[in-house]
């Protein structure tokens, strides 16, 4: 008489192809902008170029991965999220930022985002529109903000390592939109960086057409030496002068950005220390 098999406790061969891939898209997400050339990727994996190149080929037809303008450069796309939709991530976002927003809207009055980079997008991830009594704004988590004409975007650029920067302008100037003929004009993208780290702030003077009456003020939050985010200040345009933006706002937001980085910190001290793959 037979038996079933007890499958809990069945030794399965290793899939190898499978396992590279997935290392594969390990090292991507670890390439700055999430961007790589098969030869770096190869490295990191110490996978046999022709090999990535193959695997790669295959993630591209699953829609996780996309070639970039660059012969031999591959990029992750947002299709890779779908991936972790069932994983509840960001505890530094739920156990940490969203209290601490919370709890400074007294002091700051106006309604608080923090936002993270998504692709090409700012998205935001906490908000205090729905606490803030002077918020004229609902439903605000989820929004996808454009990183060059938000506050938050220039904050988090403004932050940006030069390779990081690099990677992120050459993703944006991709796009056949106005949004990427800003990011082609790197003249002008330096010179607003470099106005924003001289004044300690970024800001956002109604440029962004979708909320052309309301301005806002944003801030880079760092955390174990990593940039995790950026948080604004949300205000009608004829509301809030630059006198008093330095003056009342600037200092209580600078200490809202410094508290949730520092508070996170056991989170991203953690990743920072973590061993590194093979290869890495």
């Amino acid at each position: 008489m037979s038996h079933p098999i007890d499958e809990t406790n069945a030794a399965y061969k290793e899939i190898r192809s499978l396992k590279r891939g997935i290392e594969l898209l390990r090292c991507l997400n670890q390439c700055p902008g999430g961007i790589g050339t098969t030869s770096t990727l190869s490295v990191m994996s110490r996978i046999p170029r022709p090999t990535v190149k193959r695997i790669l080929e295959t993630l591209r037809s699953c829609g996780l991965v996309r070639p970039t303008d660059r012969d031999g450069q591959y990029t992750l796309t947002f299709e890779v999220r779908s991936l972790s939709e069932g994983f509840i991530d960001d505890e530094w976002i739920t156990q940490v930022a969203a209290p601490l927003l919370r709890a400074y809207v007294k002091a700051l009055l106006w309604p608080c985002d923090l936002a993270t980079m998504e692709v090409e997008f700012m998205v935001i991830r906490e908000s205090t529109h729905r606490f803030s009594m002077l918020s004229q704004h609902h439903s605000m988590i989820g929004t996808r903000l454009p990183i060059l004409l938000s506050a938050v975007g220039r904050a988090y650029l403004a932050a940006c390592t030069d390779e990081q920067l690099d990677n992120i302008l050459n993703m944006l100037g991709r796009r056949d939109d106005e949004l990427g003929k800003m990011a082609r004009n790197r003249r002008e993208i330096d010179t607003m960086l470099a106005e924003t780290r001289r004044c300690g702030y970024s800001i956002n003077r109604g440029e962004w057409e979708d909320e052309p009456d309301f301005s806002a003020i944003g801030l880079a939050v760092k955390s174990a030496g990593q940039l995790i985010a950026a948080i604004n200040m949300v205000y009608p345009n004829a509301s809030v002068d630059t006198a008093a933006i330095e003056a009342r706002y600037l200092p209580v937001l600078q200490e809202l950005a410094q508290r949730i980085g520092h508070d996170s910190e056991p989170w991203f001290a953690q990743a920072a220390d973590a061993p590194a793959g093979p290869g890495r």
